[in-house]
Formats: structure tokens, sequence, C-alpha cells
């Protein structure tokens, strides 16, 4: 911008003088061309403070100072300094913020094995890394190093939370609950604490949350509350088919992931469902496909559906895995078409 400014300061100087130039040739004094030269800028000057709308920035930002490019002077300094632990950890909780997954689980990793598997920050780094790649999905992977975590830090609220999201997941009720019941004693947020209670209580009742809701929801139509009868409403349709360019890629034993999450919304969906890849097909998720207790989908939500063909059955995402997307209001639309025509970079 400096540079602009000056440049046209000397085109505007060099404009004037040739404008006067018939009164510097015809022998008068120089003050009158002079004068009309300054005057002329000066008059230039301030008709555009009048007229022109351009809001010169106070402090116009740096791309030098820009988020990646301050990722990138880290991760080029720890290539001189590749024993610095806390570099490294700065590293993944760097790229995991621009939701780089993979380069932030390298980053952890680096640093768990720099510290011989002993920093439950490294191991918590890097399995909630691998659950944000995952679109929120706990694997068995990521819960056993959740549980590895829990053994160095036995009072990470982070590690509780997602290990015994990991225990839910397989079955084993008696852990989650364990995991919930110590996350209780460590005096979360208010409005986490009912859904820990909550949680527990159904867990012990042998359900599960989202099959809570769900049977609330089935509820509505016996002359239920109408709390309960709003829930029923919650609820996303979508009919999937895949464009030609793209069928050959549905191979036998494929799966199909869909996806239910809030635009620019990172950590896990408001629902997942995973089917076999028989397409097309129509898809209903509602509150009974949440992951997350207390997170699911919500009547008046504004979220994205996506969906996607995974050729090993893992929901990580992999480049070349072919996908789709749309824009849906829950509780508004109805059954909307999706449309897999695209591939994952």
């Amino acid at each position: 911008m400096t540079l602009f400014l000056i440049v046209a300061i000397v085109l505007s100087l060099l404009t004037v003088a040739w404008m006067l130039r018939p009164l510097w040739s015809a022998g008068q004094s120089r003050a009158l061309p002079l004068g009309l030269g300054l005057a002329l800028c000066a008059a230039a000057v301030g008709l555009y403070l009048v007229w022109s709308r351009w809001s010169w920035p106070a402090d116009a930002p740096s791309v030098a100072d820009s988020p990646a490019a301050m990722v990138k002077r880290l991760a080029k300094r720890l290539e001189n300094e590749p024993n610095d632990v806390a570099g490294w950890l700065m590293l993944g909780r760097s790229y995991s913020a621009l939701e780089q997954f993979p380069l932030a689980q390298r980053a952890y990793q680096r640093a768990d094995r720099l510290e011989g598997g002993r920093n439950a920050e490294a191991l918590i780094g890097l399995a909630e890394a691998m659950v944000l790649q995952a679109d929120g999905v706990v694997d068995e992977r990521a819960g056993r190093i959740f549980e590895q975590a829990l053994v160095l830090a036995p009072d990470s609220e982070r590690a509780l939370f997602f290990s015994g999201v990991a225990a839910q997941r397989r079955g084993d009720t008696a852990t989650a609950i364990s995991r919930f019941q110590s996350l209780l004693a460590l005096n979360p947020p208010e409005n986490i604490r009912p859904i820990l209670e909550q949680q527990i209580a159904v867990l012990r009742a042998g359900t599960s949350a989202p099959a809570a809701v769900a049977a609330a929801s089935a509820g509505a139509d016996a002359g239920s509350t109408p709390t309960q009868a709003a829930s029923g409403e919650a609820r996303v349709r979508v009919s999937i088919t895949i464009a030609p360019t793209y069928a050959s890629r549905v191979t036998p034993g494929a799966t199909l992931f869909v996806f239910v999450r809030k635009p620019g919304q990172p950590g896990p969906p408001l629902a997942v469902k995973r089917l076999p890849a028989a397409l097309p097909v129509t898809v209903e998720l509602g509150p009974q496909d949440s992951m997350v207790p207390g997170l699911a989908i919500s009547a008046g939500d504004r979220v994205e559906v996506s969906a996607k063909i995974s050729a090993d059955g893992s929901a990580t995402p992999k480049s070349g895995d072919v996908v789709g997307r749309i824009a849906y209001v829950v509780g508004q639309d109805s059954l909307k078409p999706l449309l897999i025509d695209g591939l994952t970079p």
C-alpha cells in the first residue's frame, strides 16, 4: 500500500509538471507555475478525501503473521530442534486448530516418542485428532489411546469423556458409567452435569441415551408432552444417489456413512449412520443416531448432511473417497435428494 501511494504521488507530480511546461518555457517567473502545481496537488488530495469511499486500514494484517504462516515457522524451527517436546505439542495443537488433523497426529506422535509414551497430553491430543478426522467417531484405536492417557492422567476430563463414549460404543456399560461418574466428581459445568447424570441413569437401566430419546419420540403420538412431541420432529431424511461417473467406485462390501453436523463446528457430528453401500437408498437420522450424550439433532437446526462411500469400512476420511453434501433445515425440510458427486482431496 505504501508503494502504491509513492507511485501515485510521483505520477501526479510528473503530470502537473507536464501540464505547466508552457508556463516554464515562456520565461515567466517560476513562482506562478510552482504555485499552480501545488494548488492542483492540494485540490486533488482534498477532493479525494471528500469524495472517496475507500477506508484505509490503520493496521493492515501481514501475511507473515497469519496463523498458517506462524505454524509453518514453528514447523521449520522444529526441523532444527527435533527434541523440543513442548514445541511438538504446540505444533499438534496448532494443526488441530487449522483442522489439519493428519499433520496434528504426526506432531503428537513425535512428542509421544520423545517422551517414551509417558506424556498424557501427547496421547490425548493424538486420540482427539483421530476422532476429529473421523468426524467424531471414537474408534477402537482412539479408545485404547484414551485409556493409556488415563493411566498417566486419571483426572483428565477429555480422556474420561472420550473413553466413556468409546466404552459405551463397544457395549462396556460398567466402564462407561465409571468414566462418567469420575467426570461428575470433577465438578463439571452446570449445563453438563444433568447430561452426565441422565446418561448414567439410562446406562444403569440397561439402555443407551439415544434409545431413550427415541422412545420419548415414539411416545409423542400417544399424548406425550409438547417437549417429547418436538423431539419427534427432529429428523433428517435424504434420498442418496451417486453420480454415474463415480458408480464404479462402489465396490462389493463398501460402506455408506451419513453424517449430520453443524457447518463450521468442529467436534463430533450430531448424528451418524453406517449402512451397506447399496444405492440408491433413503436414510433417516434423528436423536437416536447421536454419538455423544447431550449432542443431538434439534428442530430448527441448520445442518450439513454428508454421505461418504468407504471401501474399507473406515469412517476416517481418506483421499479418493466419494462424497456428497447438502444443506438441511431440521423440522422444516422434508425428504431431500443427496447426490454423491465428488472426491475427498
